[in-house]
C-alpha cells in the first residue's frame, strides 16, 4: 500500500508534462515584453533634455529595435485629473480625457508613448488572431527623476470618460469579419471588446492596444479531403482525458491491490482452519512388527475399585 501515495501523483506530473510547453512560452513573452517596456522607458526619458511640462518629446527608439516609434509626456497629475484633456491630435493616437487618476500620488508623471510598428507579433504574438494595426502602448511613470532606469509603473484610471485609442493606417478588414479591440495588461492578460466603425478603440487603464481580426483559415482544394476542425480548447481536452485516465488508472490499482489484500488474507485464513481441524497428531507405537497409534497418558491415572472398599 506504500506504493499508492506515490501513485497518486502521477496524474500532476502528467499535467506538468502537457502545461510546461505552453506555459513557459507564455512566460518567455510576458518577460520579452516586460523588459522592452523598461528599454523604452529609459530612451522615452532620455528625450527630456531641456524638459517642459505640456509638450511631446519624441524620442528614438535603439538602433536594435528599429521602426519603433516612442515619445514622451510631462504633466502635473493634479492637472491631468482636474482640467486637463490631451487631444489625440495632440499625443499620438491617445486621446486622454479629464478625470484621470494616479496611484501612488506623485506630483509629476511622465505618460511614455509606444508604437511598435512591424515589432507588434514579435512581442505580441496572438493565436488565431492577424493584427490590423500595430500594438500601441501607454504607460505611465514618475517624473521625479528622468534619468532614472528601470522604474516601476504607475497606475492610471480613467474616472469620468474612458481613453480613447483612434488607430491610423489601418489594414482594410476582410468581407465577413469585424475587427475587435485588443487590449494587453501589465500582467500579461490579453482582453478582448468590440471596435467602433471608425476603428477607434477604448480603454480605462494603461497597456498595450490594437485592433486584430480572428484568422480565417484558407479554404482546401475541391479534391482534397475536407481538414477536421481544431477545437479552441483542444489543450484543455488533452488534461482533462489524462486527468481521467489518470484516475481511472489509480482506482484500477487501487481494486487489484484490494483484490490482492483479500486474497491473501483468505489463504492464510483457510491455512488456519485445516490447521484446527487437524487436531494434534496422534503419537505411534510398535506392537510387534505392526506401528499402532497410541493415545496421550492422561493427566489422572484410573483408580481400583478395591482400593475405596473399607
Amino acid at each position: 500500500m506504500r506504493l499508492l501515495p506515490s501513485l497518486l501523483m502521477l496524474p500532476l506530473l502528467l499535467c506538468l508534462i502537457i502545461w510546461m510547453p505552453g506555459l513557459s512560452a507564455q512566460t518567455r513573452n510576458q518577460t520579452r515584453a516586460r523588459d522592452l517596456d523598461a528599454t523604452l522607458q529609459d530612451y522615452a526619458f532620455r528625450a527630456f533634455v531641456r524638459p517642459r511640462t505640456g509638450i511631446v518629446f519624441t524620442g528614438t527608439a535603439p538602433a536594435n529595435l528599429a521602426g519603433i516609434k516612442i515619445a514622451g509626456l510631462r504633466l502635473r497629475s493634479g492637472s491631468l485629473r482636474r482640467r486637463g484633456r490631451i487631444g489625440a491630435e495632440a499625443y499620438e493616437e491617445f486621446e486622454i480625457p479629464t478625470g484621470v487618476i494616479v496611484s501612488p500620488y506623485v506630483e509629476r508623471l511622465v505618460l511614455v508613448y509606444q508604437n511598435l510598428g512591424n515589432w507588434s507579433t514579435f512581442f505580441y504574438s496572438l493565436e488565431g488572431y492577424t493584427y490590423l494595426a500595430p500594438v500601441l502602448g501607454l504607460l505611465a511613470y514618475d517624473a521625479v527623476n528622468l534619468s532614472a532606469k528601470n522604474l516601476p509603473e504607475l497606475n492610471i484610471e480613467a474616472s469620468q470618460e474612458p481613453i480613447s485609442i483612434k488607430f491610423l493606417n489601418v489594414l482594410s478588414v476582410p468581407f465577413g469579419s469585424v475587427a475587435k479591440c485588443v487590449w494587453f495588461d501589465l500582467q500579461g492578460n490579453t482582453n478582448f471588446s468590440s471596435a467602433t466603425y471608425d476603428n477607434i478603440c477604448s480603454a480605462t487603464q494603461q497597456g498595450h492596444f490594437s485592433l486584430v481580426i480572428e484568422t480565417i483559415a484558407p479554404s482546401p482544394a475541391p479534391s482534397a479531403p475536407a481538414p477536421v476542425p481544431r477545437a479552441k480548447n483542444s489543450k484543455v481536452w488533452i488534461i482533462v482525458g489524462s486527468i481521467l485516465g489518470g484516475l481511472a488508472f489509480l482506482v484500477s490499482l487501487a481494486l487489484l491491490l484490494l483484490w490482492a489484500r483479500k486474497c491473501r488474507i483468505r489463504k492464510k485464513m483457510q491455512e488456519m482452519e485445516n490447521a484446527s481441524e487437524a487436531g494434534e497428531a496422534l503419537r505411534y507405537t510398535m506392537i510387534g512388527t505392526v506401528k499402532v497409534p497410541t493415545a496421550l497418558s492422561t493427566r489422572t491415572p484410573p483408580a481400583l475399585e478395591n482400593e475405596y472398599a473399607p
